[in-house]
């Protein structure tokens, strides 16, 4: 085994122990920790707080010594580094360098058919009580699921270089910031992890005496080197058909097997961010959500700052690279994906993202859906499973209205418009930095965060939701996010139109019983109190009976903006409705916009009967958490079925 520094410098030959890079020398036994807590049951076992650099140094040795790589290299994040990656990448095949001319700086790389998404039916929250991991996420007992993955992990890095990238999720050093730490065999993984956080020596040198930080550990699963000492050749996109990701929340650990794609395979994301970041968000007094960030700044120059959490499909990062209709109005991007929120020593609600990148869905993106976006990726961007042009650049369904007359598409096949099969997979990505974003905002990457005027909540529904309705107070905004219901739009996420419930849009995404969630949203309410943001609730989606859409979206979204702002302010008036407070119609901006007085009531009408269907539903959809829902939450459902019988 070879380990480097983070200079590239050779520590130690092969054969020899190994030892950490920047550490004391492990001795032969290194992996002593890992096998004892193993017999024991439990795993190397990390405390709550105060991990150090010390703790790091062990747990890199143990790993190296549990999965036996070729070598070990920490990674400093400089540009000399990715560059020589990216080269290696290129060479082996990994990667495709599209033409400098079209897509400077830019590369394409094909993921194995069989690794193409998220995992959801392979993805487990490991807590020490099921109950605590709750009815929608996938549960294993940590003392198996940890015995499980030291036997898969024993040799998986056989043959392949073990890389270590130490990153700070927020600015580094910054008062909502987290470090973390991932080991991987992945170079596809280093150069995105490059791109989604601040990754390298900074992240590193973070990492004091006691500095806590997150152990992320990941492999492909597909050693170079069998049990018998046979090399064998690699494939461009590693990985294995038996995949899982582990998340133990007690102790802040996340393990990753078998995939090399997306939030599988970048920890930093999904897992860490949300997953573990939501646990201990609750336990240290915090929010870890899935919601983009956005500055919202009138032609008066006054800035409202919003943060809003939408189900998928439902327009979001639409809303956070949104281009205003309106004269004077402008969106500045903070982030489209994810947001860390915590009480300032002001006392507000303060939000950072937490991410450096975005990862975007490719297909449906496009001059006229989100021109932004499209500006953001000409250069410098790593694409996944989109089509390769005969002249060196990439394409998707939706980047234009036209498709070309020929493409290699993202298996790498000869593809025409009559194929009978799309040239690009569906969940086909981009990655990118986030500070190429023309609209970003110059206080994105503030250390003490932004503070949060206004939270939303969005799903996409035809039917019943207005297009925007403002919560009574807290708890009642609390109740908005408990209750999102979106329609289902691709058959992997169940039928399509089929609605589902996914509270606060993280029904994926959440690190602990659901129910638990929304008891911490209230408690965050009572500690904020009077300076709690405003909480409303928006839907672009609705339909008239003939199934078309009743409003225009995209920039027109602006005018609804525009309503919030006002209702900040004190500006306009509310009216009372049994789902909230809603517009008075002529509050509503329609000039330069085609919207009739009939058209406009349909978006904002309120059906009793139909929301009395709606209510049950919800019922339902509560009562699978049992006696653990929040008492304020069955009350406010009590009081809109009042309501509405009142109505009908």
């Amino acid at each position: 085994m070879s380990v480097y520094d983070r200079e590239g410098q050779r520590l130690v030959r092969r054969g020899a122990p190994p030892r950490s890079s920047t550490g004391p020398e492990t001795p032969p036994g290194a992996i002593g920790p890992i096998a004892s807590a193993a017999s024991a049951g439990t795993g190397p076992r990390a405390p709550r707080t105060g991990r150090g650099r010390a703790a790091l140094d062990r747990w890199v040795a143990d790993v190296a010594a549990l999965t036996r790589p070729d070598e070990v290299v920490w990674c400093d994040g400089s540009e000399e580094e990715n560059e020589r990656l990216l080269a290696q990448m290129v060479e082996a095949g990994s990667l495709i360098a599209l033409d400098d001319d079209l897509r400077p700086g830019s590369f394409l790389a094909r993921s194995d058919p069989a690794d193409v998404a998220r995992v959801e039916d392979r993805t487990f929250i490991c807590s020490e009580r099921e109950e605590d991991a709750g009815p929608t996420n996938n549960w294993h007992d940590p003392v198996d699921a940890k015995r499980r993955l030291l036997a898969r992990f024993d040799g998986a890095m056989a043959g392949r270089t073990m890389y270590v990238l130490p990153f700070s999720m927020g600015p580094v050093g910054g008062a909502i910031s987290q470090i973390g730490v991932q080991v991987t065999d992945s170079p596809y993984v280093v150069v995105s992890m490059r791109i989604m956080t601040r990754m390298g020596a900074d992240a590193l040198a973070q990492i004091g005496e006691d500095t806590f930080w997150v152990p992320a550990l990941h492999s492909v699963g597909q050693p170079l080197i069998d049990a018998d000492g046979t090399r064998r050749a690699d494939v461009a996109w590693p990985a294995c058909e038996n995949k899982t990701i582990d998340h133990f929340p007690e102790t802040r650990e996340i393990w990753s097997f078998g995939s090399g794609y997306g939030g599988n395979a970048l920890l930093a994301k999904k897992c860490f961010a949300l997953r573990i970041a939501s646990v201990m968000a609750r336990e240290e007094g915090w929010l870890a959500e899935h919601m983009l960030l956005v500055r919202v700044t009138n032609p008066q120059g006054r800035a409202m700052h919003i943060a809003a959490a939408f189900s998928s499909a439902c327009g979001k990062t639409n809303f956070a690279m949104m281009m205003p209709s309106l004269p004077g109005w402008r969106v500045e991007t903070i982030g489209d994906d994810i947001a860390w929120l915590r009480p300032g020593a002001d006392g507000r609600l303060r939000a950072i993202n937490p991410e450096a990148g975005f990862f975007g869905v490719a297909p449906g993106t496009g001059r006229s859906t989100n021109p932004v976006a499209m500006d953001t990726i000409a250069r410098d961007t790593i694409f996944t499973n989109v089509a390769l042009t005969e002249d060196g650049d990439v394409w998707w369904e939706g980047m234009t209205t036209e498709p070309p007359a020929r493409l290699t598409d993202w298996r790498g096949e000869p593809w025409t418009p009559d194929a009978g099969r799309p040239a690009a997979h569906p969940n086909a990505r981009f990655t990118v930095g986030a500070a190429q974003c023309p609209s970003i905002s110059e206080d994105w990457d503030d250390p003490d965060g932004v503070p949060i005027d206004a939270i939303v909540f969005g799903g996409r529904r035809a039917t019943n939701v207005p297009l925007v309705s403002e919560a009574e107070d807290w708890g009642h905004g609390v109740f908005f996010g408990a209750t999102i219901s979106s329609e289902q739009t691709a058959a992997a996420e169940g039928p399509v139109g089929e609605l589902r419930l996914d509270p606060f849009a993280m029904l994926p995404f959440c690190g602990y019983n659901m129910a638990d969630h929304w008891a911490h949203w209230l408690r965050m309410g009572e500690t904020l109190g009077e300076g709690a943001p405003r909480v409303f609730r928006v839907n672009w989606f609705r339909k008239s009976p003939e199934g078309k859409f009743l409003w225009p979206g995209f920039g027109e979204n602006a005018r609804v903006l525009e309503w919030i702002d006002a209702r900040l302010h004190g500006e306009v008036e509310a009216e009372a409705s049994p789902v909230g407070l809603l517009p008075r119609l002529e509050d509503v901006d329609r000039e330069g916009v085609d919207l009739d007085d009939e058209t406009l009531a349909q978006i904002f009408a309120v059906d009793p009967d139909s929301w009395l269907a709606e209510a049950e539903r919800l019922r339902e959809g509560l009562d699978r958490y049992g006696d653990r829902v929040p008492p304020r939450l069955v009350e406010l459902l009590d009081e809109l079925e009042e309501r509405l019988r009142a109505r009908a």
